[in-house]
């Protein structure tokens, strides 16, 4: 072998560690970037992909919920059991069971998955319905949901129609009693 041939050899193996080594370091940074980049995932983003999945949810105050779930918006979900609604603050949720492995991230939710936890309750007092809150500290509120404020909606209770103020930092679930 000549020495053109021998210094031609040493800079292909050169070539050869140096590309073995930008492969190493590129595959050590996709792995830091897909850690990065699932950081940013929220349960919310996990929940919209589970939409039409059955799940089960740990709320606290609550307990186990299961159900179909319907829709997630912005702070709530819902679920459809097999005898009741649930729509659950997401605040209030510990774990999930029965979620998809994606997640749909919030840039691409549609606008109506962009209202708020008073506009589902709203939505509950326009019907007239009876229902449950069911708080945090396990405590609940029976009745209809009467106006509903930025943080908070008013329960109107028994016969004597008593006016309850829920706040939504104490919400854990409202259950539907039909």
């Amino acid at each position: 072998m000549t020495w053109e041939e021998q210094l031609f050899a040493l800079f292909d193996d050169l070539e050869a560690q140096a590309e073995s080594a930008f492969l190493l370091e590129r595959e050590a940074e996709l792995a830091d970037r897909a850690r990065a980049e699932y950081a940013a995932v929220t349960l919310a983003s996990r929940l919209m992909a589970s939409v039409g999945s059955e799940v089960v949810l740990a709320v606290e105050g609550v307990g186990r919920v299961g159900g179909l779930l319907e829709r997630v918006a912005n702070g709530w979900c819902l679920l459809r059991g097999a005898d009741q609604d649930w729509i659950v603050a997401l605040g209030a949720v510990g774990t999930v069971s029965g979620s998809s492995g994606r997640s749909v991230p919030e840039v691409a939710w549609s606008a109506v998955t962009r209202l708020g936890l008073g506009s589902a309750l709203r939505r509950l007092g326009e019907a007239g319905s009876g229902c449950v809150f069911r708080l945090r500290d396990g405590s609940r509120v029976d009745g209809v949901v009467g106006r509903v404020g930025k943080d908070f909606a008013e329960v109107v209770t028994g016969e004597d129609t008593r006016t309850v103020l829920v706040a939504f930092a104490a919400l854990g679930a409202v259950q539907s009693r039909e």
